[in-house]
């Protein structure tokens, strides 16, 4: 592995863990009584390595490590797979994920996105961050441009259904992955009402 590739996986590493000490410590303490000084102290990293990482408080929470991983395993499923089988197998099999436990960081991120009013202000600018590259794999995956609005569409229907997917989850404490996949499926039978 080359040292970009090593400097890589090191800032990936420092970067979760820092997120996990993060939201372990807002579910001891809560979000408002955690201080950021509080987190890099129990990441064992210095407050200006957790601002080089995290600028914002909101930022440890509202970072997504499911989006690439997802967004990598949408690309890979099997070209003859609608794009709606594909986006529901690659968020499957992300959420599935024996590497980490990422149900239970997305559970744990949700509640606090759904608690936090200044973490719920924040959700609205981080979907304009976090679509532009989904948008662009379904274009690439359907032969289509990233302008057509059919694209935009479809992308936003399916955010639209996984973001009420988890809020379900979470309000009810319900298996974020048995909801996303029923989500999934509703919306794979034409969402009739």
């Amino acid at each position: 592995m080359s040292t970009g590739g090593l400097r890589e996986l090191k800032k990936k590493r420092t970067r979760e863990a820092i997120q996990d000490h993060a939201l372990r410590l807002y579910r001891e303490k809560g979000y408002a009584n955690t201080t950021l000084e509080e987190v890099a102290a129990a990441a064992e990293v210095s407050p200006s390595t957790l601002f080089r990482y995290f600028p914002t408080k909101p930022d440890t929470v509202l970072f997504d490590r499911v989006d690439p991983i997802f967004l990598d395993k949408f690309l890979a499923e099997p070209a003859d797979l609608s794009p709606l089988e594909a986006a529901r197998n690659a968020l499957l099999a992300v959420l599935d994920s024996a590497q980490v436990d990422l149900a239970a960081v997305e559970t744990t991120r949700m509640r606090l996105i759904a608690t936090v009013p200044e973490l719920r202000a924040a959700v609205a600018h981080k979907v304009e961050t976090d679509l532009p590259p989904f948008i662009e794999a379904v274009a690439r995956r359907t032969g289509r441009e990233p302008d057509d609005p059919r694209v935009r569409y479809w992308t936003g229907a399916i955010a639209g259904v996984a973001v009420m997917a988890y809020l379900r989850a979470i309000d009810n404490n319900e298996d974020i992955y048995a909801v996303v996949d029923e989500a999934l499926e509703f919306l794979a039978d034409g969402m009739s009402l």
